[in-house]
């Protein structure tokens, strides 16, 4: 099997497929990988890129359920905590890490909540082995003393505090990688994936395309198409009704918090179940968030913080550290949109978005279209094979069984062989054993040193032209935008995003492409 490139545009794009996945979030690359490997003929199209919604604005974990399961959703944990295993130890184990996370107990927590989120620990690692996740790969839960959790955790404020409780779930090196991959694998398989091609319009049997590089339209037939748009999926069909909920997280500098370890849950003040998240990245930021906040009127293709959002995440991070954080040190925020079925009764008044349940369902419009929707990106997988499962069985199509749940993403290996490579730590993370073919197609390409591919781009950006120059070559970025923005995470920091911009059109320039204006 050798490495299929990703396209921009629509150029040579095949009239009649068995299916159409319209959407390259999680969602619909993992609906293409699933139709693919069942032997079917896919086209799987975006107006914009990879992983440009929600699939890239997540908290980058791969979460075990803990939060639905306090919520009373055991079937949504249950599903979480295998789908996390099935990441962690079978498909994705070069793109994903145990995460340790501690919640300090200091004088807001109370011990009656001390117990609570003691005995919510516990049910978790009950999740973890009822899903088969070795102990390995997500140690079980323990408590710490004082001195143990300052030692993990030195900025945390020491007034008050009486220990902390460990446990550990999934992080993944990046979101839009994860898609980015998921994309690449669907490719190898031969499905057809193309960005920067807008659907106009849909029926259960074809969908009409616009080329938004060049403006040429074409007309595909399908025996199945499905959407797989999250927020935006009511526009393409009229009975989807969706109550997006807005979950913004705030970017720090490593310098921020020195010293931070691990993840810190910092307890939102009158609640036993929810805390706002402190997450230090593999690049050196910190991630805080996040928010869960009704998202009213029309989806914007970026959805922006706001004010009391990032004013609300400052408090509640600040009570837990000895530091008060201030807007000075917030260097870059985003905002997602999650995708959340409207559920309410006609005329019926809406409650929070905090308790819509993240379950995911499958609908069929009159027309057709198979819409999936709603879940969380963690259990992208088994929704794109319930999806999958309803367009077999919709159009009568000969598709063998699903295969996803025990085939590696590329790059995959166990975490020993990833140890052993003796290739650069970074590309190892973000590609796995594909990082060897990363640095030898950016030879081939460029004609340059491995020193001068394998360098930091620019100051503080560990980031390499090696990865821009394969996110041109491979993985089908058209311009600055995706290279910055989805095929490495550089915008996230709007002051690094000028930095970078050089190298990113030198890539473009020695990949032949011609760099068009962002």
């Amino acid at each position: 099997m050798t490495p299929t490139l990703i396209t921009p545009g629509l150029a040579e794009v095949p009239t009649d497929v068995d299916v159409v996945v319209i959407g390259l979030g999680v969602t619909g690359t993992g609906v293409a990988l699933d139709a693919v490997t069942r032997g079917l003929t896919v086209l799987a199209v975006d107006a914009h890129d990879l992983a440009f919604g929600t699939s890239r604005w997540s908290s980058k974990l791969v979460h075990g359920g803990l939060r639905y399961l306090a919520q009373g959703q055991v079937g949504v944990a249950r599903e979480s905590a295998i789908e996390r295993g099935i990441l962690m130890e079978v498909t994705a184990p070069h793109l994903t890490h145990a995460l340790p996370m501690l919640v300090p107990l200091n004088s807001s927590v109370s011990k009656v909540q001390e117990r609570l989120t003691h005995a919510g620990l516990l049910a978790g690692d009950g999740l973890r082995r009822s899903a088969g996740t070795d102990e390995e790969t997500l140690p079980r839960p323990r408590r710490l003393t004082t001195t143990e959790v300052m030692v993990l955790a030195p900025p945390l404020r020491v007034a008050g505090l009486r220990g902390g409780l460990l446990s550990w779930d999934g992080q993944l090196e990046d979101d839009a990688r994860l898609v980015t991959t998921i994309a690449r694998t669907a490719a190898a398989y031969g499905a057809h994936v193309r960005t920067h091609a807008r659907v106009l319009t849909a029926t259960g049997t074809s969908v009409e395309l616009r080329d938004e590089l060049t403006g040429a339209t074409h007309t595909v037939s399908a025996r199945a198409v499905v959407n797989a748009t999250g927020v935006w999926a009511g526009d393409l069909v009229d009975e989807v009704r969706l109550r997006p909920s807005r979950g913004t997280h705030l970017v720090l500098r490593g310098d921020a918090l020195p010293g931070l370890t691990v993840s810190v849950f910092a307890p939102i003040p009158g609640s036993t179940s929810r805390f706002v998240l402190v997450l230090p990245q593999p690049d050196g930021t910190i991630y805080v968030g996040l928010t869960d906040e009704p998202a009213e009127g029309e989806i914007p293709d970026v959805p922006l913080p706001t004010d009391p959002e990032i004013g609300f995440l400052l408090d509640v991070v600040s009570a837990a550290f000895e530091r008060q954080l201030r807007r000075s040190d917030v260097v870059g925020a985003y905002a997602g949109l999650r995708p959340l079925l409207d559920t309410s009764t006609e005329g019926g008044e809406p409650g929070s978005t905090a308790d819509l349940s993240r379950k995911h369902a499958v609908l069929t419009s009159k027309t057709g279209v198979i819409t999936v929707v709603g879940g969380k990106l963690t259990t992208y997988r088994q929704m794109a094979e319930d999806a999958v499962d309803a367009a077999v069985t919709a159009a009568g199509l000969g598709a063998g069984e699903c295969r996803t749940r025990t085939l590696p993403l590329l790059g995959a290996a166990p975490r020993p062989v990833l140890a052993a490579l003796e290739l650069p730590a970074r590309l190892v993370r973000r590609f796995g054993t594909d990082a060897e073919l990363v640095l030898t197609s950016a030879r081939e390409v460029s004609g340059l040193s491995d020193d001068e591919l394998l360098a930091p781009i620019a100051a503080g950006i560990p980031v390499t032209l090696a990865e821009l120059l394969f996110g041109v070559t491979h993985e089908g970025a058209a311009d600055v935008d995706d290279l910055l923005d989805r095929r490495t995470r550089i915008g996230l920091v709007p002051a690094d995003r000028p930095l970078a911009v050089p190298a990113a059109e030198r890539a473009l320039a020695l990949a032949g492409r011609t760099v068009c204006p962002s």
